[in-house]
C-alpha cells in the first residue's frame, strides 16, 4: 500500500509551480558553476526556505554526479517533534512538485530490525521541513537515474547516542552507491533565537557571527566528532543541525572509506548589524572520498 508523503510546505517555503521550481533550482546550480565528481559521497546543506537559501544549496548539491549512486540517506534535525532517538519515515513515497522519490523501504526494514530507531507518523513527517527541503534538488540532480531515499529523522540525541548512531550508519558509508544528505542551518542570531553571542574584537556583529560559524566549520572539516561537541557546549552556537552532523561525523569516524568534508559556501540571510537585527547562516560542504 502506497503511503505518501506531501510535499507540505511547497507553495510556502519554496515554489509549487514545477516550472518555476525547475528553472530556480537549474539556474542557481548553474550559478554555482561546480564540477561534478563521483567522489562526493555526502554533502552538508542548508534548509531554509529557497528564496533565503536556495542558492547556497546548489554548492552542495551541484557537487553530485548521479551515475553510481542508487541510495541517499536523509539526515535532518526534528524541529516540532520531541524524541530521543532517531525516527525513520512510515511513508512509501516522498513527493515533490517536479518528481517523486520512492523510500528504500528494504533499508528502513534492516533498520527498524536493529530495535535502536523508532517510527514517525505521516502527520510528524510532513510537518518537518528539514528533509523537504532537499528532496527538489534531489530530484533536479538525479533526473535519469533511479534513486530512492532513506530519511531518518534526527533527535535531540545525547553524545553517546550520536556515537551509537553513527557507528550503526558507517557501514553504509562503504558501499559507494549510497549517498548521505545532511541537513542543517548554522547560526541562528537575534532575540527572537534567544542567542546574541558578539565578540567585539571582530567589529561588526555580522563579522563575529561568521567567525563563529566558520570555527564550527573548521572543526567539522577535521572530522572530528569531540571537538564539535566542545566547542558547541563553549559557545551554544544555534546550529540547528547539530546533531545530524555529530552522526554523520561518527559515521566517518566508524567507515573503512576516508572521507573528508569540506565547505564550499557561506551565506548569510542578512547581515546583522544593531541588537535588534537577526539572522540565519547558511553553510554547503561536500564530503569527499580522500585518496
Amino acid at each position: 500500500m502506497e503511503r505518501i508523503r506531501r510535499a507540505s510546505h511547497a507553495g510556502s517555503w519554496y515554489t509549487d509551480n514545477p516550472k518555476k521550481l525547475a528553472e530556480e533550482l537549474d539556474g542557481w546550480i548553474t550559478a554555482a558553476g561546480l564540477p561534478k565528481s563521483s567522489d562526493v559521497r555526502g554533502v552538508i546543506a542548508p534548509h531554509a526556505g529557497y528564496s533565503y537559501s536556495g542558492r547556497a544549496a546548489a554548492y552542495a548539491f551541484g557537487n553530485i554526479d548521479p551515475t553510481n549512486i542508487s541510495r541517499v540517506f536523509l539526515l535532518g534535525p526534528s524541529h516540532h517533534y520531541y524524541t530521543p532517538k532517531c525516527a525513520l519515515s512510515t511513508a512509501t513515497v516522498y513527493k515533490t512538485p517536479i518528481g517523486d522519490l520512492p523510500i528504500d523501504l528494504e533499508v528502513i526494514e534492516e533498520l527498524k530490525a536493529t530495535g535502536k530507531f523508532e517510527l514517525m507518523n505521516l502527520r510528524v513527517d510532513e510537518a518537518e521541513h528539514s528533509m523537504e527541503m532537499h528532496l527538489p534538488y534531489l530530484v533536479k540532480v538525479f533526473e535519469g537515474h533511479p534513486v530512492k531515499v532513506v530519511p531518518i529523522l534526527v533527535g535531540a540525541l545525547g553524545a553517546e547516542n550520536e556515537a551509537m548512531y553513527g557507528k550503526l550508519l558507517a557501514k553504509y558509508i562503504d558501499d559507494p552507491q549510497n549517498f548521505f544528505s545532511v541537513s542543517s542551518d548554522f547560526c541562528h542570531w537575534g532575540s527572537r533565537f534567544n542567542y546574541m553571542h558578539y565578540d567585539k574584537k571582530y567589529g561588526a556583529i555580522h563579522k563575529s557571527i561568521e567567525a563563529l560559524d566558520k570555527m564550527g566549520m573548521d572543526i567539522i572539516e577535521t572530522g572530528d566528532a569531540d571537538a564539535f561537541k566542545e566547542y558547541l557546549s563553549e559557545y551554544d552556537n544555534t546550529i540547528c543541525g547539530r546533531h545530524p552532523i555529530s552522526v554523520f561525523l561518527h559515521m566517518l569516524r566508524n567507515s573503512s572509506t576516508r572521507i573528508k568534508i569540506k565547505f564550499l559556501r557561506y551565506e548569510q540571510s542578512s547581515q546583522c548589524k544593531t541588537t535588534r537585527d537577526s539572522s540565519v547562516s547558511y553553510a554547503s560542504a561536500a564530503a569527499k572520498v580522500d585518496a
